[in-house]
């Protein structure tokens, strides 16, 4: 929205600094001022066309400068057709707009671009996010949700902004984890396996659990108790090898096991709507990881000390950094086995080269924040240009309030249990507060609103941060929730569901109410959200924004009348109510929360 008028604007800017011996900068940037009684946009290029001054040595104070760069700039600029004036403030520039001119401009925008408002323009670069990647022989639990759904939300966001995106996951298929689970089901349980893609994922959780717990070393344990557990290691590692080998009857157990998770993985990723464009599997990266570890050792990057010792690679040295920073990592063991970061190397170079990845984005959490510097700075030494556009989106643990959750322990909350329960419980909001809602849309409004509280939950809380998941304060319908966010959908879409006909476009022809103008401005900032979540890749903004829109819609909603208004208040305030409608669900579906019609 008037990105034409500004970059005309942008021009005659440029040219007048010139003219007055300034040193504009190559792009104007352009902010919303806040609103004091009209709309604007602001810039502070006359701060840096003086900054600029100063750096090339002219004896300029910087402040006074800019000061009287702005007046000159703008007492010879004509304000664009739709803007009132362009004034300056001290330092900075305004171009101010008519209120009427841009409440209609963003209300008409958000109508007529609907799906796609605040859709940013094609960019070049091809961006890759790889999430939603648990461990197989496992079960999907709440803290694989939040992986799952941070990264479904970076992905839409930043395909949203215009980037072309691509979707990835990589399941870590094999390690002794998997073995351990494999070993044990094959030793005590094999045939017992439950019927159900979601029963036999948890069923394998336990067993993985009970394992573990008969292969951990317990305080007081007589000597037979410690012959049978290291009897047990023995098989298990016996099996690890015999896959490594390719043994066939172990072969086939793995896949057939691994199978089971796959198929829990991707009902639960339809579930959450997360259409996944590519899977990799750590099982398939072992042979591209060593001949990754062979180049580095011909291009001197890596040092060879096997038999004695492993294949490293001095990533510090090889930067040239005298104090530890990446330190040096190890790339393949003494024995010729590779590591998840051998792994690592060999996927990236994977993405580069036959996807042709400009950014690659990790959603992987903070404990492998070494792991991923170490990674990048060993692909930039390799010359890979895109090593400077990887990024990990490191993510902090979801733990319960009685304390932290533990695969091993068993003591771990699922993701259906959760999903089950939050259902449970809106069921019953419905049947308390719209008992009149049919029975056969109450199990959707309930899988609706149960899911996107979960989803906001873990989306509104900076991703650095550990979160203490709490189902109570998660389906509250007050205070920052998804719940409060769809509720003020549905009581929009109940305006303009006995509004009958959405009346067409007019002038606004009154003065604007205080609630209305609040309104209007948090619509006009979506398309900017959009960006700056995208950009510095932040789900939260947009959490946050959602919020905000929802809190300004519900403050108008109680106070500012709408069907009863005389015309042509009641035609403005419809379509004012419409574009909220649409700039909710927008945001909404950008956070991969639903749109609920009713609730």
């Amino acid at each position: 929205m008037f990105d034409s008028e500004l970059a005309s604007l942008s021009e005659l800017i440029r040219a007048r600094l010139t003219a007055l011996g300034a040193l504009p900068p190559e792009r104007i940037e352009w902010a919303p001022v806040p609103f004091s009684g009209t709309w604007g946009f602001g810039t502070a290029v006359c701060f840096q066309a003086a900054a600029a001054e100063a750096r090339a040595g002219k004896a300029v104070r910087v402040p006074e400068r800019a000061a009287l760069l702005a007046a000159e700039v703008a007492a010879q600029l004509q304000a664009p057709d739709g803007f009132t004036a362009v004034q300056a403030d001290k330092a900075y520039l305004n171009a101010l707009i008519d209120p009427g001119v841009f409440a209609r401009v963003v209300v008409e925008a958000a109508l007529d671009q609907g799906p796609d408002f605040g859709r940013g323009a094609s960019k070049d670069e091809r961006v890759m996010v790889e999430y939603a990647q648990p461990n197989t022989h496992h079960s999907f639990h709440i803290g694989h949700a939040r992986n799952a759904l941070l990264g479904e939300s970076l992905a839409r966001l930043v395909e949203y902004a215009g980037f072309p995106t691509i979707r990835a996951s990589y399941p870590g298929d094999i390690g002794l984890g998997v073995i351990t689970c494999m070993w044990a089901y094959q030793r005590f349980h094999a045939g017992e396996e439950p019927e159900g893609v979601h029963a036999r994922g948890q069923w394998m959780l336990r067993i993985y659990a009970e394992a573990t717990a008969l292969l951990t070393p317990r305080e007081g344990e007589t000597p037979e108790e410690t012959a049978r557990r290291e009897a047990y290691d023995a098989e298990r590692r016996e099996m690890y090898r015999r896959w490594d080998a390719g043994d066939p009857e172990v072969r086939e157990l793995w896949r057939r096991t691994r199978q089971w998770s796959l198929d829990e993985l991707v009902d639960i990723l339809a579930l959450l709507s997360i259409p996944i464009d590519v899977f990799f599997y750590e099982s398939e990266a072992d042979e591209p990881a060593k001949a990754m570890v062979q180049e580095l050792i011909d291009r001197g990057l890596a040092e060879d000390e096997r038999p004695a010792g492993p294949v490293i690679v001095r990533i510090d040295d090889k930067l040239g950094i005298q104090k530890e920073k990446y330190r040096t990592a190890v790339v393949l063991r003494s024995d010729g086995t590779t590591l998840y970061l051998t792994k690592d190397l060999a996927l990236a170079k994977q993405k580069f080269e036959q996807f042709h990845v400009d950014r690659s984005i990790y959603v992987v959490d903070v404990r492998q924040s070494l792991h991923f510097q170490q990674a990048f700075k060993i692909l930039e030494l390799m010359g890979f240009p895109q090593a400077s556009k990887c990024y990990h989106l490191a993510y902090g643990f979801v733990s319960l309030p009685e304390g932290a959750m533990s695969a091993r322990k068993g003591n771990v909350v699922l993701f259906m249990d959760v999903v089950q329960e939050a259902e449970r419980r809106v069921l019953e909001v419905i049947a308390e507060k719209n008992p009149d809602l049919p029975a056969s849309q109450r199990a959707m409004v309930a899988r609706q609103v149960g899911l996107g509280a979960l989803t906001y939950a873990l989306l509104s809380v900076d991703n650095t941060k550990d979160i203490v998941f709490d189902l109570d304060s998660a389906l509250s319908f007050d205070g920052q929730t998804a719940p409060y966010i769809q509720n003020a959908h549905v009581r929009a879409n109940s305006i303009l569901r006995k509004g009958v006909r959405l009346p067409p476009a007019s002038e606004i022809g009154y003065p604007l109410e205080r609630l209305e103008i609040e309104l209007i401005d948090w619509i006009s900032r979506f398309p900017t959200a959009v960006q700056q979540a995208a950009l510095e890749y932040k789900p939260l903004h947009m959490a946050s924004y959602a919020y905000e829109l929802a809190r300004a819609f519900h403050g108008f909603y109680h106070a500012v009348p709408v069907l009863q208004a005389a015309e042509p208040m009641r035609a403005v305030r419809l379509r004012l109510v419409a574009a909220a409608r649409q700039t909710l669900a927008n945001a909404l579906r950008l956070l991969d929360i639903a749109a609920p019609e009713v609730m």
